[in-house]
């Protein structure tokens, strides 16, 4: 079993239950999927870097990605509807926890001068957003081969029901939320 999952069930399920005085475990806040997204704005014009993307998403993933397309036309973009503009892989399961203990412990610290991420990035549904400018903060992406340095989205979802509750299960997963 994962790190990450066994310290869920033994340290933060009763912790929380305790500071929230749920009356069943089903009750807890728990990671429901991580989401992770990559925009590539420019495949309008270049059709390769969409593909050097989703190269390098399955790469840190370890998940096919899937391709987005346009929902609308946007001339001042220079966008047609059904154009791919992007490409987004959902985790789930061991995948999720996997991926978000590689994150935690690899990909964050090796970003420069990192004070913690923003603990004002929650949707108040009990989701959290997290940005990330450059995909070279990951181990499996060399640096020679990128094409293009890229960002991306990562969103927590969880099953929480308010923003607090959400930050105390990410903050106890091991999140480094600026204080």
């Amino acid at each position: 079993m994962n790190r990450l999952k066994e310290k869920y069930l033994n340290e933060i399920v009763p912790s929380l239950t305790n500071k929230y005085n749920y009356k069943t475990i089903m009750e807890v806040p728990k990671l429901e999927k991580i989401v992770i997204n990559i925009g590539v704005g420019d495949a309008t014009s270049n059709s390769k870097l969409l593909e050097a993307a989703v190269k390098e998403l399955e790469l840190i993933s370890g998940q096919k990605p899937v391709i987005t397309k346009a929902k609308k036309s946007i001339a001042g973009f220079k966008l047609r509807e059904g154009q791919s503009i992007g490409c987004k892989v959902t985790l789930r399961g061991e995948n999720m926890y996997n991926f978000m203990d590689k994150l935690l412990s690899i990909g964050l610290p090796r970003v420069r001068d990192f004070r913690g991420v923003s603990p004002k990035a929650f949707d108040g549904r009990g989701n959290y957003t997290l940005g990330i400018k450059e995909q070279l903060i990951f181990s499996e992406i060399e640096y020679d081969d990128v094409v293009k340095v890229r960002g991306m989205d990562i969103v927590f979802v969880t099953t929480a029901k308010s923003n607090e509750e959400a930050y105390d299960l990410l903050n106890e997963l091991g999140v480094p939320f600026r204080k």
